[in-house]
């Protein structure tokens, strides 16, 4: 049985545009789900003209259960079974835990950890009905280790790729596959939003674009790999926690991830 239609979250920009153009130069049809509309809508009527498939827009605030909700019934009413799930939208906040906006540390862990596990859940069920499904989480190498800075963004992060290796583990054998891609830093509207252009381990670090990172991580995806870190040099950083001593680990990063102007 073939999958044929994807269901993409954050599709308006940066990885998540790239994950949508590539699944749709496989054939699949696709549901375009982001709060941007009019972006959605420009996306849309690209890739149906230039691959000939079938592109829904759903506008949604993922930040709300209840929109989340409302995408599914809305699917279910139409008749739309999602086949391949792709948990792309996510949010991060650069600065001091103390300082930082209660609400934007909120928001964040809602969309990185609350609507992907919902989302995850509402789809999934289905999926295991069918026998049949591939779920694709993006997560980051910020979570393999804490974020003195980003603590909220790497400790979600973190969620997302213990949660996904344990779900590809729990549902081996049932027809559908789990895999979490963790790029490193890729060229998007991300940082802009998390404020962190100025940042200093940006600078030391190599900046994948959105379709590498894409690429990579559909690949993984196809082949029903558990993990993918897209660029060597990423992965080196993934290991990196395995051999490093905590302490050490958690020093260097505070000094790479310090905003300009802090001393301590």
């Amino acid at each position: 049985m073939a999958l044929t239609t994807a269901l993409v979250t954050g599709a308006s920009s940066g990885i998540g545009y790239e994950i949508s153009k590539l699944l749709a130069e496989q054939g699949h049809d696709l549901v375009l789900v982001a709060r941007r509309e009019d972006r959605l809508k420009q996306l849309a009527g690209y890739l149906e003209k230039e691959f000939d498939i079938s592109a829904r827009v759903i506008a949604v605030d993922l930040t709300d259960l209840e929109e989340i909700d409302r995408l599914y019934i809305t699917l279910e009413q139409e008749n739309i079974p999602v086949d391949i799930l792709v948990n792309n939208a996510g949010v991060g906040n650069w600065g001091p835990f103390t300082a930082n906006s209660s609400q934007k540390e909120m928001e964040m862990i809602q969309l990185n950890v609350m609507a992907l596990t919902y989302l995850t859940k509402l789809f999934a069920t289905d999926m295991v009905k069918r026998g049949l499904g591939k779920i694709l989480n993006i997560a980051s190498i910020s979570g393999f280790t804490p974020g003195p800075y980003m603590a909220v963004y790497n400790a979600s992060k973190a969620y997302v790729l213990s949660f996904s290796e344990a779900l590809h583990a729990e549902l081996k054998g049932s027809g559908v596959s789990v895999t979490v891609s963790c790029p490193g830093p890729a060229a998007s509207e991300f940082h802009q939003q998390a404020g962190t252009t100025g940042a200093l381990f940006l600078k030391l670090m190599p900046m994948m674009n959105a379709t590498q990172v894409a690429r990579a991580s559909l690949s993984a995806m196809n082949k029903r790999k558990i993990l993918v870190v897209p660029g060597t040099f990423n992965w080196l950083i993934s290991v990196a926690p395995r051999v490093t001593p905590r302490k050490i680990m958690l020093f260097i990063l505070k000094i790479l991830m310090r905003p300009r102007g802090r001393q301590r």
